[in-house]
């Protein structure tokens, strides 16, 4: 990983309308459509199926606003500030880097076959770190530019 590979800042709101709209009012930010979605997760307590929903920003440097899961990981932080998104060519691999070297993992998104396409680490000071399979990168910049998933 390296600084270049930072896409993103995550915030957890409970409020993703509100949240945006100050964003937008303030900083002018556009943004893409919501996306709610339900993802097969590994969490410390076991693999649970949540329903998941974000909003990205069309415009850079580019913003994710999550709606707070009640009992998860996914909770306003006290800086505002959830999670710094990285690309990652291999999440198992740099999520063994950030395990080893203190952050440890909080959450795992699985595709069917259990292999990794995000993981959440968090090593206590600070945001927590989100790694993104690269390969989902095309689609998120389309995404981005046009606002839609379909689009």
């Amino acid at each position: 990983m390296k600084p270049s590979d930072q896409f993103h800042v995550g915030i957890v709101v409970y409020d993703l309308a509100a949240a945006a709209a100050e964003l937008s009012e303030t900083f002018g930010y556009q943004w893409c459509e919501e996306i709610t979605a339900p993802a097969r997760v590994g969490l410390s307590e076991g693999e649970r199926v949540l329903d998941l929903t974000s909003v990205y920003s069309m415009s850079t440097p580019r913003v994710e606003l999550v709606l707070a899961v009640p009992g998860t990981l996914w909770q306003p932080a006290d800086s505002g500030v959830h999670h710094l998104g990285y690309w990652s060519d291999d999440v198992a691999a740099d999520s063994a880097e950030l395990a080893r070297r203190g952050h440890a993992l909080e959450a795992e998104g699985r595709r069917p076959d259990g292999t990794a396409y995000w993981a959440f680490h968090h090593g206590g000071g600070g945001p927590r770190v989100e790694l993104v399979a690269r390969a989902l990168q095309p689609a998120l910049e389309k995404f981005w530019a046009t606002g839609r998933r379909n689009g």
